[in-house]
């Protein structure tokens, strides 16, 4: 239960073994580094695994998908601005409730950074067929893109854009924020132009009936949706290496979730109006396909799936970002090997971390289908901003005079709500999800009392002790 004072916390930002993180980032690219982990994995994505379950009505569940994210997007930006640390939820929680809870938070941030970047790299290899299709009639085969379970062996796509983003993460924080935001600018503007030509095909029959499966099929696939939100947090990994981070972070988390959110509603009224909510079974390619659908060529479906191959690049790139950051800080509090904490002199970033992580990500994602790894994302997710939720009650009554650049307000009810809203929408997750959440809990908490407890700096060293980068 022994918490990390938050002075220790700020005073040590930046300091890894063997160099420091650099503070290279503005503002607008800690936007974009939220834009870029968000926008795309949702629409490009799951949204054909999503409309099945609720219909039309899949407009709805992104508003409560939002709403949960809204809440907790609020508490966010509240502790971003007052521990500006790498480690995200995991060190807010490690300040306010405990080494224990900040490791089970951690354990949740593992698998929602992590398995979110397989999931998304799954979805990448969709797009990267209907590109290659569009354009030189090729496409790589089923074997070879698709998982075992999904009619193939590998998704050697999946792997090839993980390692990608790993070559640009490599280079430094700087120059992947400036690659990354110059991907979202193509996103967006591909779901701007996917709007455009869909908008002609709208057929008022298409809404209805607008709630087939009821109020239980728009809550499951809310509940599924919320992988669509996952990365607006990711500003708050960078809090390290932002040039401002107390005013920066609240103002990039808030911003991008607003934009996000926009885009999300407006694509998803246009394809649901556009295409019988029965044609998108089965899709993870959705919205080529609205396209291919309304035109009746694939010449729009193509310039899309183009610049879906970008968007869903960006995802991983930024996702892939705070992955290695939040192991950064939890291998520098040693309850991870040291390894993931050592920062390269010349680059200023974890090298060794990022290799690691990358490789096993690229594994995962090449070995195991969409729909099982998006819902064991959202589960980590969820339980991760449930705990920043309160997070931000328990800082508030134990250190009341602490600087907050941005206050959550009607505080304590909105972070309450909160806090409902994801455990509202963890119990409509199916069991499975549930099993496989168990079983990684179970097996991160060995982990922890038979290494980490052990190894703990806090626990091996005095609480004030001047902090220095790590020999």
């Amino acid at each position: 239960m022994r918490r990390k004072p938050v002075e220790r916390l700020v005073s040590e930002a930046g300091h890894g073994s063997g160099g420091s993180l650099r503070r290279t980032l503005s503002m607008w690219q800690l936007t974009m580094i939220s834009i870029g982990a968000t926008l795309g994995t949702g629409i490009f994505v799951v949204l054909g695994e999503a409309v099945p379950e609720a219909g039309p009505a899949v407009t709805i569940s992104f508003v409560i998908a939002g709403l949960t994210a809204l809440f907790s997007a609020l508490s966010y930006a509240e502790l971003a601005g007052t521990i500006p640390a790498s480690g995200s939820s995991y060190s807010y929680s490690y300040a306010t409730m405990g080494e224990l809870v900040a490791w089970i938070c951690g354990l949740c941030l593992i698998l929602e950074y992590g398995v979110s970047v397989a999931a998304v790299a799954v979805g990448w290899g969709q797009y990267l067929n209907e590109l290659l299709d569009g354009t030189i009639g090729v496409t790589i085969p089923a074997a070879l893109s698709n998982p075992p379970g999904d009619g193939g062996y590998f998704n050697l796509p999946a792997l090839i854009v993980v390692l990608l983003a790993m070559a640009f993460l490599m280079g430094g924080a700087r120059e992947s924020a400036r690659v990354n935001a110059i991907m979202v600018f193509v996103k967006i503007g591909a779901l701007l132009l996917f709007c455009a030509v869909a908008f002609t095909g709208i057929k008022a029959g298409n809404y209805a009936p607008f709630m087939p499966l009821g109020m239980a099929g728009v809550s499951a696939a809310g509940a599924s949706l919320f992988f669509s939100y996952i990365g607006f947090d990711a500003a708050s990994t960078a809090g390290e290496e932002a040039r401002n981070p107390q005013r920066d972070l609240p103002r990039a988390i808030m911003l991008s979730l607003l934009i996000v959110t926009a885009l999300y509603v407006m694509v998803a009224a246009v394809a649901v109006g556009a295409v019988p909510w029965e044609g998108f079974e089965g899709s993870e390619a959705a919205l080529a396909g609205v396209l291919s659908d309304v035109t009746g060529h694939q010449f729009w479906a193509t310039i899309l799936a183009g610049g879906a191959v970008i968007a869903i690049a960006s995802v991983v790139l930024a996702v892939l970002y705070g992955q290695t950051r939040i192991l950064f800080a939890m291998s520098r509090d040693g309850l991870v090997p040291k390894v993931f904490s050592k920062v390269h002199p010349r680059t200023g970033t974890p090298r060794a971390n990022t290799l690691l992580v990358s490789v096993f990500c690229g594994v995962l994602a090449a070995a195991i289908p969409l729909g099982e790894l998006a819902n064991a994302t959202s589960i980590g997710t969820l339980f991760a901003f449930g705990l920043v939720n309160v997070a931000v009650l328990v800082l508030r009554r134990t250190r009341p005079d602490m600087p907050r650049t941005f206050r959550v307000p009607l505080s304590p009810v909105l972070p309450l709500l909160g806090l409902g809203f994801c455990l509202y929408n963890m119990l409509n997750l199916p069991a499975i999800t549930w099993l496989v959440f168990g079983v990684w809990m179970a097996a991160g908490l060995v982990f922890y009392f038979l290494y980490g407890q052990r190894r703990s700096r806090l626990a091996n060293e005095p609480a004030d002790l001047p902090v220095t980068a790590e020999k």
